[in-house]
Formats: structure tokens, C-alpha cells, sequence
């Protein structure tokens, strides 16, 4: 079997690093096309994943230059796929695997669980072969989707595919005798951030100022920032951040993937942005590991950390194992969903799924 992987985004490198391995492993043939994005592309590097690189982020040029990037992309990716002739594509988001999938004929399996991505999911989900989101999305999707019982990052943060190690950790930048914080700040240049915007330099610098009165405060930002901030920037290698993350006090930020990174490693976690997500939402109801934010000021943020921080590692770490408990091992279930295509029967039955 020949399957193309589509990697636009540094978090759709560590969904597929595992399922990719998987299907190696049990021979069949993976061909994976790569975007220019922050560090995907230097994520699929050090991961030794051979790549094509077809398009690169816009950057600041808003929704014009995302839709530009699109077009050209769904004709580099439609050559790709006439060329090679893979059995099935797969994607994160998804957008251009479903396009080339109209124009090809190749079956496109779309993995998402952003809500808010209303435009990009408008003119992807209509024509992808199936849509596989977790149970607790929330939006409208088309009846040829599947639902299942976890979240993106159990594909490569699950105990199965994952020992976090201190000593990476320290070497990362974790602080070998008291609490550290981690902070993660965003550029809000993604589809689905069209209408956002994120947290002021005065908001970071009064968060900053709080936790490091408690602790090491370790800030990881897509935009650049101040030279205020230079000495809180984490400096340590993009695929080892998951080390630290999974030994800090608590993660607050802007990010929801992180945001949710951190719940399934067993650290509490503020998201704080104006649009939620449907799988914080749960993590925050089913499991108590995440605070979902959408007032942004400090006193919000502030108010929310002090209630995380009231109860004890230990506490999180039994939240986390129930979280365990009830959730499926992802890059396990995304290599059989592609495997079984599109007989989904046995997959129900090995997964329990509804």
C-alpha cells in the first residue's frame, strides 16, 4: 500500500511521526509532502523523515496570501499525487488532500479537531473521503465522518510512544530545584485565527512577572518579541520541548495545542484565547486538567493559576491517569483507520468506538 502523508503544520509532523512508522514497519510504501511552517519541516528532519517541501506560510499577508498558498499548493500536491499514485492521502486540516482528492480520484482521510477553522473546514470537509475528529467536537461535520476517544496529541504523547526523561528536561531548560511555568504565546496567522488576536506585550509582561516570583517561567513564542523577554525565551531543540513541558508546575498560553499537551502529560494547563476548542472544553469538564480562559487579563489568568496550582502534582497525575483510562492509543487507531479504509467495522470493535 503507498500512502501520502500532507504535513503543513509543526503539529501534524508529531501526529504522523508514530502512524508513519507504523505503516514502515508493516511494509507498505509512505510518500509525505511538508509546508514551510515555524519547525515542521525541522521536525521531519530530525524525525529522519524523508519530505517534499510544496509550499511555505504567507506569513502577515492575511487571507489573501492563504488563499494564494492554497491554490498553488492543491496544484503541486495534485502533480505529487499523479506521479507517485498512492493508495490514500491523509492529512491534519486537510484542505488540499481534499481538493486533489476531486481531482484525482485518491481516497483523502482528513484527521481535525478545530472548530473555529469555519472557512478552511467549509471547503475541505465536503470533499474528503471521510473526516475523523474526537468524540467531544463540537461543530458540524458531514456524515461520512468518525468520532473516537481521545485527542490529536495521544498520537505522540501517549505512554505507548512516550517517556518524558528530566534530564532532557534540564537540559532544556528546567529548573533543578524549584517550579518552572511555561508560557506559550502565538502569531495568529493560522486560517482559523483570520478574526483573532492575541495577548498584549503588557498582559505577557505582568504574567512573567507573577510566576517568576514563583518559579522559572519558560516562554515559547511563534512571533518575535521583545528584548524584555530574550531571557525567558526557550532555547532548547523544537522536538525535545515535550521533555520540559511534561515537568513544569503548569502551562499557560495561547496555544490549544499545548494547551492540551500538557493535560495528557499530567501538567495543569490555562488556555487562555477567545475562541475555545472543543477537546479543552472536555479536558477541562471530564478531567479537571485544563481552565478554559476567554476573558484575557491578567486577573483572569492569574485567578486561573492560583486555582490549578491549589492542588497538588500528585492530584494531576491520577487525573491523568483516568484521562489514560478512557482515551485510545491515536497513532495506533489512525494506522489501522488507513489500513482498513474504508471498511471501518473492526475498527469499532478494536477501539469502541460508538
Amino acid at each position: 500500500m503507498k500512502i501520502l502523508v500532507d504535513v503543513t503544520h509543526p503539529a501534524h509532523a508529531h501526529f504522523f511521526f508514530q502512524p508513519i512508522s507504523i505503516w514502515r514497519s508493516r511494509g507498505h510504501d509512505v510518500v509525505v509532502t511538508s509546508r514551510r511552517k515555524e519547525v515542521a519541516t525541522d521536525l521531519l528532519d530530525k524525525f529522519s523523515i524523508e519530505h517534499r517541501v510544496l509550499s511555505s506560510h504567507p506569513g502577515k499577508r492575511g487571507l489573501w496570501g492563504l488563499m494564494k498558498e492554497m491554490l498553488a499548493r492543491d496544484h503541486s500536491l495534485k502533480a505529487v499525487v499523479t506521479k507517485e499514485r498512492p493508495d490514500i492521502m491523509v492529512a491534519v486540516g486537510g484542505v488540499n488532500i481534499s481538493h486533489v482528492r476531486l481531482a484525482t480520484g485518491c481516497p483523502a482521510i482528513v484527521f481535525y479537531d478545530t472548530e473555529n477553522a469555519r472557512l478552511s473546514n467549509a471547503i475541505t470537509y465536503p470533499f474528503a473521503s471521510r473526516v475523523v475528529v474526537p468524540r467531544c467536537y463540537s461543530a458540524w461535520l458531514p456524515p461520512w465522518n468518525l468520532r473516537y476517544p481521545g485527542y490529536h496529541e495521544l498520537s505522540y504523547l501517549h505512554p505507548n510512544h512516550f517517556q518524558p526523561s528530566r534530564d532532557k528536561a534540564l537540559s532544556c531548560g528546567l529548573s533543578d530545584d524549584g517550579e518552572t511555568f511555561f508560557i506559550r504565546t502565538v502569531s495568529w496567522q493560522a486560517s482559523h485565527d483570520v478574526s483573532e488576536h492575541g495577548w498584549s506585550i503588557d498582559l505577557l509582561a505582568r504574567l512573567v512577572d507573577f510566576f517568576s516570583a514563583r518559579g522559572k517561567v519558560i516562554i515559547s513564542s511563534e512571533a518575535d518579541l521583545p528584548a524584555e523577554f530574550r531571557p525567558y525565551l526557550y532555547t532548547g531543540p523544537p522536538g525535545d520541548i515535550h521533555h520540559l513541558m511534561a515537568f513544569c508546575r503548569l502551562y499557560i498560553g495561547e496555544s490549544a495545542t499545548m494547551a492540551s499537551e500538557s493535560a495528557v502529560l499530567g501538567v495543569p494547563a490555562i488556555y487562555a484565547a477567545l475562541t475555545g476548542r472543543g477537546y479543552t472544553d472536555e479536558q477541562e469538564r471530564r478531567y479537571g486538567l485544563v481552565k478554559n480562559v476567554q476573558i484575557i487579563s491578567s486577573e483572569e489568568i492569574i485567578g486561573a493559576a492560583e486555582e490549578l496550582l491549589s492542588l497538588s502534582p500528585e492530584e494531576y497525575r491520577r487525573r491523568r491517569q483516568r484521562l489514560l483510562d478512557e482515551t485510545i492509543d491515536v497513532a495506533s487507531f489512525a494506522a489501522d483507520l488507513v489500513e482498513c479504509y474504508p471498511d471501518i467495522a473492526v475498527l469499532k470493535e478494536r477501539y469502541g468506538l460508538a
